[in-house]
């Protein structure tokens, strides 16, 4: 297990090489993503949010180029401590919507064909800034598809527009423990839209 959190946190700062948004545009005066007040959050991502899309799009992934016309599953970014302590805001396309918006924290089955794009936001102490982090994704295929992984198939966007290699096993081996979930954690309760 340390050898895993070891690795993730190694993929995870190497994240943080590839941040292109433009810092000095979203200056933020606290160093903890986590002492941030709502506004702040809101004025972050009203701040950097055309950046993120113009950075996710520069390679022509589509997910990236149609992931902000899907539903938006929380009133704003928030914190939860997963994905390096970003900021993170997810969107869940027409197939997925209507059961990841449940909520449902017990014998949970996504439809086959559901897609979750899960923006995120550094909070880069060093140049006091908030910058883009990777578009993170999620896909369920077919029964059996992906066996090792419940199915999903797990993909990165860097903030330059390039995919991010890594094994399925580096999202798979965190995400199994909303495995009554379907593999997906979902928005703080305090940012959940209503049902």
């Amino acid at each position: 297990m340390k050898r895993q959190l070891f690795a993730a946190a190694t993929v995870i700062a190497s994240l943080s090489v590839a941040q292109t948004a433009h810092a000095a545009d979203c200056a933020v005066a606290v160093e903890d993503p986590f002492a941030l007040e709502a506004a702040a959050i809101e004025e972050i991502y009203a701040c950097i949010k055309d950046e993120m899309v113009a950075s996710y799009t520069k390679e022509g992934d589509a997910v990236a180029g149609a992931y902000r016309d899907w539903t938006v599953t929380s009133s704003r970014p928030a914190v939860a401590g997963a994905h390096g302590n970003r900021l993170l805001y997810t969107f869940a396309n027409d197939i997925a919507a209507e059961q990841y918006l449940k909520y449902a924290d017990d014998g949970v089955v996504m439809p086959v064909g559901s897609v979750l794009a899960k923006e995120s936001i550094t909070i880069s102490a060093k140049k006091k800034a908030a910058v883009t982090g990777p578009l993170f994704i999620m896909t369920k295929g077919e029964a059996g598809s992906a066996p090792e992984t419940a199915d999903w198939v797990y993909a990165s966007i860097q903030p330059d527009g390039k995919p991010m290699k890594f094994k399925q096993s580096f999202c798979h081996d965190c995400h199994v423990a909303w495995e009554a979930q379907d593999m997906m954690a979902y928005p703080l309760e305090e940012v959940r839209l209503a049902n």
